[in-house]
C-alpha cells in the first residue's frame, strides 16, 4: 500500500470497540455566544456569558412560557443525573487516518472584492464530527460578485455570488468560489449558503469538493438548520455532514455521514453512518444515541468488517434505561472463509436496587447467568445539548429574513405536514 493509501484509509485491525464521537469532535464543540431571533411565534435567545460552554452541561426540561421564549440563564440542571461508565472493550476498531493538511490557516474571504480566493485542495479528516459554522470562516460582505482571473503560476480562480427568492419570504444567499491548475490536473470548488423564509426557517451550509494531480478526489458539505416543529411548537435545531474521499492509486475510499437533532425541552438524537474500503478488506460502522429529555436514553451500536475471500467479524451492542433501571445486551461474532461461524452473546439487567442479571454464552460452549450486587453507571443526558448547540450557533440564529410587506403573512400548511416516525 503507497503513502497515499496509507494517509486516506486506515483499515481497522480486528479489534473492537464502543462507537462514539471522536475526542476532536467532542473538543470542537466548546464556546459561548449571544444572540436572539424570532422563530415564528417563539424567540430563542442566547445570553451566555462565559466564552466556553462547558462540554457536559446539563440540560433544561423545564416547560416553555406563553411567549415561547427560551433563555439559557434559565437552564438548570435537570433532577436527575447518573453518570456513564463504558463498558468493557469489545475486539473492533476506529481508527483514525486524517489526510495531511497543508500548514495553512483558513481564514475568511470575500472582505475585499480585490482577494483571490486561495486554492482548497485539502481533503477532509475522518472521524472528525460535524464542524462548528465558525470553523467555516462563512462571511457575506460582499453579496454580488462576479470575478475570476489567472495567477502567475497559471492557475485560474472564480469567485461569485447572489440571492435567490421565493415564496412565503424565501430567500437564499449563496457564494461560489473554485479554481484549477494550470494544466487542469487539479480542482476545487466551495459553495456557501444561507437560507430562511418569514415562518422562521432558518439554514446555514457549506459544500466543497476537489480533486489534485495524484487523482485523488473528494467530497464534504455540512449545514445546521433552526426551525419551529409544527407538532410541538417547540424550537428545533438540526445539524449534518457527509465526507467522503478517495485515492487515485488504489482501490481505496471512505464515506461518512453524522447527524445530531435538538430541541428546546432537551429531547436529542445523534447518530452516524461510516463505510471504508482499503484494496479487499470493507467495513462498516453505525451507531445512535437517543434522549427524550425526561431520563430516557437508548444507545446503540453495530460494526462489521469482511474480505473478499470471505472472512466476516462484528460486534454490537444496545443499552436502554430510565430511572436507573434498564437493560445492555450484546454480541460479538465471527465467520470464517469456509463458513464456520463463531458468535458470544451477552446481556446485562439492571433493576435499579442495587443487584445486576448478567447472561451470555458462545458456540463453543461457554455460559453464565448471575446476579451480582454492582452499582448502575450510565449517562441520562448527552454531553452535548440544547443550551451548547445554541451558544456554538450565532451566525445561524442571526441570519434575516427577507422584510415582510404590510397585510402579507407566512402560509401556513399543515395539511401537507406528515407525522412524526415512530421513534426507532
Amino acid at each position: 500500500m503507497n503513502g497515499m493509501a496509507s494517509r486516506l484509509l486506515d483499515f481497522p485491525t480486528l479489534v473492537l470497540r464502543r462507537g462514539r464521537e471522536s475526542d476532536s469532535a467532542k473538543a470542537g464543540r466548546r464556546g459561548g455566544g449571544q444572540g436572539q431571533v424570532r422563530l415564528g411565534r417563539a424567540w430563542v435567545s442566547c445570553c451566555c456569558s462565559d466564552p466556553v460552554v462547558p462540554a457536559r452541561r446539563t440540560m433544561s426540561s423545564e416547560k416553555a412560557d406563553d411567549t415561547w421564549r427560551f433563555d439559557l440563564q434559565k437552564v438548570v440542571p435537570a433532577s436527575h443525573r447518573v453518570r456513564v461508565r463504558a463498558t468493557p472493550s469489545m475486539p473492533f476498531p476506529s481508527p483514525q487516518s486524517p489526510f495531511v493538511p497543508k500548514q495553512e490557516k483558513f481564514f475568511r474571504r470575500c472582505t475585499q472584492r480585490s482577494f483571490i480566493p486561495q486554492s482548497r485542495d485539502t481533503p477532509p479528516k475522518r472521524d472528525t464530527g460535524i464542524a462548528n459554522e465558525k470553523d467555516w470562516g462563512i462571511n457575506w460582505l460582499n453579496d454580488h460578485v462576479n470575478e475570476s482571473g489567472t495567477n502567475e503560476d497559471g492557475s485560474t480562480w472564480y469567485r461569485e455570488s447572489g440571492e435567490d427568492l421565493g415564496e412565503n419570504g424565501y430567500r437564499c444567499r449563496w457564494t461560489r468560489m473554485g479554481g484549477g491548475s494550470h494544466d487542469g490536473s487539479s480542482e476545487w470548488k466551495e459553495t456557501w449558503w444561507e437560507k430562511s423564509d418569514w415562518n422562521g426557517y432558518r439554514e446555514l451550509g457549506v459544500e466543497k469538493s476537489g480533486r489534485n494531480a495524484e487523482g485523488d478526489s473528494w467530497w464534504e458539505t455540512w449545514n445546521e438548520v433552526l426551525y419551529q416543529d409544527e407538532w410541538s411548537n417547540l424550537a428545533r435545531i438540526e445539524r449534518s455532514a457527509q465526507k467522503q474521499a478517495k485515492p487515485g492509486t488504489e482501490n481505496a475510499g471512505w464515506y461518512e455521514k453524522w447527524w445530531e437533532k435538538y430541541d428546546a425541552k432537551g429531547w436529542t438524537e445523534k447518530g452516524a453512518h461510516k463505510y471504508g474500503r482499503l484494496n479487499e478488506q470493507s467495513w462498516w460502522e453505525k451507531w445512535g444515541e437517543h434522549y427524550d429529555g425526561r431520563g430516557s436514553v437508548l444507545k446503540w451500536t453495530d460494526k462489521w468488517a469482511e474480505t473478499e475471500l470471505g472472512t466476516k467479524w462484528g460486534d454490537k451492542w444496545e443499552e436502554k434505561f430510565f430511572a436507573g433501571i434498564g437493560s445492555r445486551q450484546g454480541e460479538t461474532w465471527h465467520v470464517s472463509p469456509s463458513n464456520d461461524r463463531w458468535s458470544r452473546t451477552w446481556g446485562e439487567e439492571h433493576f435499579g436496587n442495587g443487584k445486576v442479571h448478567k447472561y451470555g454464552k458462545s458456540t463453543t460452549g461457554e455460559s453464565w447467568d448471575i446476579v451480582v450486587d454492582e452499582e448502575t453507571y450510565y449517562e441520562a443526558e448527552p454531553h452535548y445539548g440544547w443550551a451548547d448547540v445554541v451558544g456554538d450557533s450565532t451566525q445561524l440564529l442571526s441570519i434575516q429574513p427577507r422584510e415582510r410587506p404590510p397585510g402579507v403573512f407566512p402560509n401556513l400548511d399543515f395539511g401537507s405536514i406528515p407525522p412524526p416516525p415512530p421513534p426507532e
